[in-house]
This record gives structure tokens, C-alpha cells and sequence, in this order.
């Protein structure tokens, strides 16, 4: 046998070999760099924020249907958890695209089961829709959209009795009057004596304005501090619900729509920052499956819920490991 006949058995090894090793290494090291990025970005939101599964009996809370002031129930509703008892305000109206939206109250020993209050509607007169709920000493101050989607402040001492102190007045950062229209799903943050302000305009992004007095608020940029997109979830429509902090960030619970015309599918996300003003949206996102939105997390005394709230009351739990 010839010495190039000999080395061919060994060629052909080192060929295999030269072929597994190949084939076990990345084509080029940008997908392990995007990889890697994602994986980075998902651990700055921690899986008791993000990571949650359906409850069994979904839905806990709906509208009360025909023959009722609440035959639907509709937009952002809020849950306060106040030492063994939650409290729940919520949107209820006549189910036609008229009708004045309405202000209805609930208890509940576990925030599963409820009980409505006996005198809802409890502002039978006055339109308020998609509201959210911050206690601060003795007062209770409700955000919430008015007609026309006007963002209003209402204020209560005892969770069931609210005044109307009218329609917030937001300026831009020369200190005019924003431009008139809608300006709803308005979210509010105290923090250090200074009151933060989040709302949407046509939901087609998220601004931000601070106030000391809630008379006056004055816009930190005159754009957006959370913009549409890019992911296909949230494209087209965006409206942020709640702020949570945990440590030194802030984290934003948010509705998006990718869909461009009516009727839309919704869904609900969450962002963080550690200014209110910059965001990153977290990679994960939508976080449950489904048409969901107007999603709040309440924390229950071991762990956060998330609770949906258009067009009825779904509670997710977090996922066992």
C-alpha cells in the first residue's frame, strides 16, 4: 500500500472530527450577542412581576348584565389592598356606546370574591370612566377619565364618597396649555412630596407631568416618554395603567394594540426605568395570552397578582416553578 494510500483512513477521520466540532459552534458570534442582550434584558425584570398564569375561576368580578346599572363593565378599573380587605372601584354603564359611564364600588376578603356596594352607582350624575386610586395620609385621590376622555381628580375620605376637584390642568414645558382633545387613562405616582403625572393622548403614546399643588402639572418633555412599538403587541396603540417600584426601578404596567383599525386586540405589558422618563419595555412581552388589558399588579402579603380589567375582572397568579 502506497504512503498517500495509507493517509486517506485519517483524512477522512479528521474530516469527521473537523465536521462535529463545526457544527457545534455558533455560524458567527452575532446571535449569541443578540442572545445574550435579551437574556440580560429579562433578568432586570423580575419573574415576580413578569412571570404569571391564569387563576382557575377567571372571571372573579364581571358586569352584573341586563337589568342592571353595570350591564357592562368596561377600561381600567383599580384594586386597593388595605390591611385584610381589597378594595375595588370600577366602570359600569348601560352597554350602549351612549351611555354615561359610571362609578361602582366592591369589597372582597381575598380579592376573589365580592360583594357590591349598596349604593352604586356612587356618582350616578357624573361620567367616570378608567380610573386609578392613591391613598396619601387621610385622602384617597381618584385619577380617572371624565367625558370626552378629560382627565379628572376626585377626591374621598372614606373609599365610597368622592368629590369632583375638575378636569387636570397640564401644561407644556413653557408652561401653556396642552393643545385641546382627549388626554385620558391617567396615571398617577407620589413620590418625595412631588406628584408624577402619566396619561395617553388618542392612545398613541405615554407623557409624563410632575405638580406640588395637583393644580398646576407641567410636562418634563413635550413628547412622549413612551412611544409606540417596536414590537408588533403594541404598535399602533399604547396606555400605561400602573407604577410599581422595586429597589431603585420603576416599573410601568401598560396597555398596547397592534392591531391598526377597530375592533382591536388587546395586550398587557410591562417597561421599567430608574427615572420615569427613560423605558426599557421588557422582551417578554405580551405577558398573558389573549385580548387582555388594563392590567395592575396588587400585592397580596406574600406575592404580586395581576389583575386584567377590560371587559371583565381576570386574576393571574405567579407561576410555580
Amino acid at each position: 500500500m502506497s504512503l498517500r494510500a495509507s493517509l486517506w483512513p485519517l483524512a477522512a477521520v479528521l474530516v469527521i472530527l473537523a465536521a462535529i466540532v463545526w457544527g457545534m459552534l455558533p455560524p458567527s458570534p452575532l446571535p449569541l450577542s443578540i442572545e445574550a442582550d435579551t437574556i440580560e434584558q429579562a433578568a432586570d425584570f423580575p419573574a415576580e412581576l413578569v412571570d404569571f398564569m391564569p387563576g382557575p375561576d377567571n372571571p372573579v368580578f364581571a358586569a352584573a348584565g341586563p337589568g342592571h346599572w353595570d350591564v357592562k363593565i368596561r377600561e381600567r378599573g383599580w384594586i386597593l389592598r388595605e390591611g385584610e380587605t381589597y378594595h375595588l372601584w370600577y366602570t359600569g354603564y348601560d352597554g350602549t356606546r351612549e351611555g354615561i359611564r359610571q362609578l361602582g364600588y366592591a369589597t372582597s376578603p381575598d380579592g376573589l370574591h365580592w360583594t357590591r356596594h349598596p349604593d352604586n352607582p356612587l356618582l350616578p350624575e357624573q361620567w367616570v370612566e378608567d380610573m386609578m386610586v392613591i391613598r396619601d395620609g387621610d385622602t384617597y385621590y381618584m385619577f380617572a377619565e371624565g367625558r370626552n376622555d378629560q382627565a379628572q381628580l376626585l377626591t374621598s375620605k372614606d373609599r365610597v364618597h368622592w368629590n369632583r376637584e375638575g378636569t387636570l390642568d397640564i401644561r407644556l414645558t413653557n408652561g401653556e396649555p396642552i393643545k385641546p382633545g382627549p388626554f385620558g387613562t391617567p396615571t398617577a405616582w407620589l413620590e418625595n412630596g412631588i406628584w408624577y403625572l402619566f396619561y395617553e393622548r388618542m392612545d398613541l403614546g405615554v407623557w409624563l407631568a410632575t405638580s406640588k399643588d395637583m393644580k398646576v402639572w407641567t410636562l418634563v418633555q413635550d413628547e412622549p416618554v413612551i412611544v409606540l412599538g417596536p414590537g408588533d403587541y403594541d404598535k399602533y396603540m399604547i396606555a400605561l395603567n400602573q407604577i410599581v417600584k422595586r429597589g431603585d426601578v420603576y416599573f410601568a404596567y401598560y396597555h398596547g394594540s397592534g392591531d391598526k383599525m377597530a375592533p382591536r386586540a388587546w395586550t398587557t405589558n410591562v417597561a421599567r426605568s430608574t427615572d420615569l422618563v427613560h423605558w426599557e419595555k421588557y422582551p417578554g412581552n405580551p405577558l398573558v395570552d389573549g385580548n387582555k388589558s388594563s392590567g395592575i399588579v396588587v400585592f397580596d402579603g406574600r406575592q404580586y397578582r395581576l389583575y386584567t380589567m377590560h371587559d371583565q375582572v381576570d386574576v393571574y397568579f405567579l407561576r410555580k416553578k
